[in-house]
C-alpha cells in the first residue's frame, strides 16, 4: 500500500490523518496508541508495543532455558 499523509496543524502540534485502510491494516482504531521506532529501513508505525515483544522474547528464553526450576515452583 502507497499513500501519501498531508501533515496538519492540530492546535500548536501537527499530525496526519491516517485513512480507514492503513487503520484497518494496522489493526487499530480510535484512540488506540501507535508506536513509531527508527530501523536501518526508516520508520516503522506499528499498534504492537516493540518494547513488549522483546519482553516476551526474553521470557520465552527464561521459560526455555529454566523449564526445570520452573516447574519446581509450580507446585
Amino acid at each position: 500500500m502507497n499513500a501519501s499523509l498531508k501533515i496538519t496543524k492540530i492546535g500548536n502540534s501537527a499530525g496526519v490523518v491516517l485513512p480507514k485502510e492503513l487503520l484497518a491494516k494496522l489493526r487499530a482504531s480510535v484512540g488506540d496508541t501507535l508506536y513509531v521506532s527508527e530501523t536501518p529501513e526508516g520508520i516503522r508505525i506499528t499498534a504492537a508495543d516493540p518494547s513488549f515483544e522483546a519482553k516476551m522474547a526474553l521470557a520465552e528464553r527464561i521459560m526455555r532455558e529454566d523449564r526445570d526450576i520452573l516447574r519446581v515452583l509450580a507446585k
